[in-house]
């Protein structure tokens, strides 16, 4: 055993000091510090990843980078219904793959599907809703009236043949497809119709009060055309506007205006539409803040969405990508507004226009005067209008 010299101190303490080596007590008392110090570390940071991590979504792909908190999983509309913020969107969905894309989203937690009735495949989505096993009034779910059947006599017909292939007694949402009346049993454009589209709201509302629908609302309007339609006297003002939104035409007017009138906005194509989707995911901001947050590129884009105010409607038939879509996460406030700046700065591109496809002699989406609408129709060539429709 080594020996130790000490020298008394004059304040009287029991403590010596070690004038060659350290006493056994001087490195116990080290240690204790030490042991402490690492213990508070130890505590510091469970703290802080039990709070990091609470308010995470449940996705093994998130980063710790942020306290990320969550969006809204509803928004009210005016009816006082609550509307799922991210649907599955089922456009372009092939026959045999949309049913179990169908079942793979409402199992992974999805309760809004968005159908339509041109999109040829609301049948295989009735039917995979009810071997689901989800209960009807869980799932909201959306359709929409096709240009052909907007006279007043066709809406009720074209509903019920939703309602039929779908499975269902009623829609939690049924829309105007599109701001342009095709002539009965034909693909050529009605001017009268397409001018004036309050008769066939009318039936809509129509279709409200007998139950077969809860909420009504329109796709791919514009102002003009918005202000249109609520200049008549409305008993049901629109539920909604389903329009394209993404990075490359993010139609912030539009946006403003919605919010300030209180029809919301529904964002189809949200990672940029065909042939624009992989772009979207590279552009650098978005790449940046995927990086930072530890989440995708593609929930870094449904995330911007949801916080503008949007519903969201991407579409997938890929099961960790349906997962994945889901899982939005409020972007903090300065890279929100990068992403915001970012898109809104450059010129709007739109990826969707039929337009030509239907050889109508104006662009839809152009803020054209109403009144010139039936000299439109009457143009020489109207008799090829609707060729080429898709």
């Amino acid at each position: 055993m080594p020996s130790y010299r000490y020298k008394l101190l004059s304040s009287g303490d029991d403590d010596g000091e070690l004038t060659t080596k350290p006493t056994t007590r001087r490195k116990n008392v080290l240690f204790a510090l030490v042991a402490a110090a690492a213990a508070l570390y130890a505590m510091f940071t469970a703290v802080r990843f039990v709070v990091r991590t609470s308010r995470l979504p449940c996705n093994s792909r998130m980063g710790m980078h942020r306290n990320l908190s969550s969006l809204p999983e509803h928004f009210t509309l005016a009816s006082g219904d609550k509307i799922p913020s991210v649907a599955l969107g089922v456009w372009q969905a092939g026959r045999n793959e949309v049913g179990n894309a169908v079942k793979v989203a409402l199992k992974a937690g999805y309760r809004h599907i968005d159908d339509a009735w041109v999109y040829y495949n609301e049948e295989e989505v009735g039917q995979a809703l009810k071997d689901s096993g989800v209960p009807r009034s869980e799932v909201w779910l959306t359709s929409k009236l096709w240009n052909t059947f907007h006279a007043p006599e066709d809406v009720e017909p074209a509903l019920d043949e939703s309602l039929s292939k779908l499975g269902t007694d009623y829609l939690d949402l049924y829309l105007v497809h599109w701001p342009i009346a095709f002539k009965k049993g034909t693909n050529q454009f009605d001017p009268e119709l397409t001018a004036n589209p309050y008769p066939t709201w009318q039936k809509l509302e129509e279709m409200v009060e007998k139950g077969k629908v809860r909420n009504i609302g329109v796709s791919n309007f514009n102002i003009p055309r918005l202000e249109n339609l609520t200049a008549n006297p409305l008993k049901i003002k629109p539920a909604v506007n389903q329009v394209e939104l993404n990075f490359w035409n993010p139609q912030p007017d539009l946006l403003e205006w919605s919010r300030e009138n209180g029809i919301p906005l529904e964002a189809y194509s949200p990672l940029g539409g065909t042939g624009y989707v992989q772009k979207s995911l590279d552009v650098p901001e978005v790449k940046a803040i995927a990086s930072e947050l530890g989440i995708t590129p593609a929930q870094v884009l449904i995330s911007w969405h949801v916080q503008r105010g949007t519903i969201v409607l991407p579409k997938s038939v890929t099961p960790s990508r349906i997962e994945e879509n889901l899982h939005v996460v409020a972007l903090p406030d300065d890279l929100f507004e990068t992403l915001e700046t970012a898109a809104t700065s450059h010129p709007p591109h739109r990826v969707g226009n039929p337009s030509k496809g239907w050889g109508i002699p104006f662009d839809i989406f152009d803020d054209y005067p109403y009144d010139d609408v039936e000299a439109a129709g009457e143009r020489e060539g109207a008799e090829n209008w609707g060729k080429g429709v898709v």
